[in-house]
Order: structure tokens, then C-alpha cells, then sequence
């Protein structure tokens, strides 16, 4: 089973969420600061990080920050309702999902899964495809751009694989989410616009539009085609 790491300094939503996880075969590590969460990475290497937004000193968006600098680990953020402006910025930071506490550990099992199939699956047909500078390697689950590889979380993998899978199509952002995320709640789109701001962070040319993502207004994106340079 996944091994997890949980970083969360309310005692009794870590004890429980731990006891939970446990109980479905993981193995859990659990700190209750930013700075103890980063230590314990280097040496459990966590299958999947569940990480609360609001932690003391270093809170969970630098946390977000520090671990996307070398690892491309998934990450779920643990959030309060009502949080929805540190949401988007989690989000921005690298977070692959979020969880609204308080959540059932069933919940919290499914959506650990979910983000661990994008893991596992390649969302279309094996093989290396060329777009543009970009590599595609569908089988590998990696891009690179100019040869270079681009480090990608894996909401941002399973969504460039997906859109590339069908050039020019245009997919709303609800289609999207389901598919990536396996969310059905339209509240969540924003799931899906932060996930393309990170994309074309990492993919497109800097200072210019959108060559490979573009957006289609009032409905959604489609990848392509290319735009002049």
C-alpha cells in the first residue's frame, strides 16, 4: 500500500486520520509542523503527501513550495471550509487535489487513490509523440521541451496527456475535472484552471501567449494548434 506522509498539527484529526489510514494497510509518518514534514521526507519517501494548509511557522503553502523544488510527489492539501483564497493559492503552489475537513477517512482513501492512478495511467494510446518542441513520452509519462525534460506533478501529466491525446479538441472544464480529477462538483473547476496556469508555467515560452494550451472562453482548452513564435 501507499506509504504516506501526513502533516497536520490539529492532534486529533492527525491521530484519527493516521488510525484510519493505517487500518486500510498504509504506512503512515505524521508531523505536526512544516519543519518536521520536510524532514521526514527525505528519509520515508512518501508515496503521497496529505498536508494541512494552515500549520504553525512554516504553513502549508511554503511547505507546497519547498517540496515542489525536488519532488513531484503528490500532494493533497488538507483545508478548512471557507479557505477558498489559500485553496487556489495551494493550488498555484503545486497541490495535486484537496480535501475539505472535516472528511471521512473513505473520502480521504478515495481521492489518494484517484490522484495515484494518474500515476499509472497514461490516458491514451503508448508511444512518443512530437508537438512542437515538446516531447511527448505517453508510455514513460514524461515531457520534454527541447530535449529537456519537464518536471510535471501528476494532475499536471495525466491533464497535457489528455489534451494532447486529441489535438484541436476542445474539452470544458467539467469534462476535464472528471477526467482528471474524478470530481463531479463544478465548484472544483478551479482545480482545473490552476493546473493549466502551472502547465503553461513550465511548457510555454515565457513573456509570450499560449502557443500550446489554449483557452476556448466560456467553455474551456483544447491543446493546438501552435501559434507563431
Amino acid at each position: 500500500m501507499p506509504r504516506v506522509l501526513l502533516i497536520e498539527d490539529d492532534p486529533s484529526i492527525r491521530e484519527g486520520v493516521g488510525l484510519g489510514l493505517r487500518r486500510r494497510g498504509h504506512e503512515v509518518r505524521a508531523a505536526d509542523t512544516g519543519e518536521a514534514g520536510l524532514a521526514l521526507m527525505a528519509g520515508f519517501h512518501p508515496d503521497l503527501v496529505l498536508l494541512d494548509l494552515m500549520l504553525p511557522g512554516i504553513n502549508g503553502v511554503q511547505v507546497c513550495r519547498r517540496i515542489r523544488e525536488t519532488s513531484e510527489v503528490p500532494i493533497i492539501m488538507l483545508t478548512a471550509r471557507g479557505d477558498d483564497f489559500d485553496i487556489v493559492v495551494g493550488l498555484e503552489a503545486g497541490a495535486d487535489d484537496y480535501i475539505v475537513k472535516p472528511a471521512r477517512t473513505e473520502i480521504i482513501e478515495a481521492r489518494i487513490k484517484a490522484v495515484l492512478r494518474r500515476l499509472t495511467d497514461p490516458g491514451g494510446r503508448p508511444g512518443v509523440e512530437q508537438h512542437g518542441e515538446l516531447t511527448v513520452d505517453r508510455a514513460g509519462l514524461t515531457v520534454a521541451k527541447n530535449g529537456e525534460r519537464v518536471p510535471l506533478a501528476p494532475s499536471e501529466i495525466k491533464l497535457l496527456l489528455h489534451l494532447t491525446a486529441s489535438p484541436e479538441q476542445v474539452f470544458s472544464r467539467q469534462q476535464l475535472l472528471e477526467y482528471v480529477w474524478e470530481h463531479s462538483y463544478h465548484a472544483d473547476a478551479r482545480l482545473v484552471d490552476a493546473c493549466v496556469r502551472r502547465l503553461r508555467n513550465k511548457i510555454e515560452d515565457p513573456g509570450g501567449s499560449p502557443r500550446y494550451i489554449q483557452t476556448v472562453r466560456g467553455f474551456g482548452y483544447r491543446f493546438g494548434p501552435l501559434g507563431p513564435r
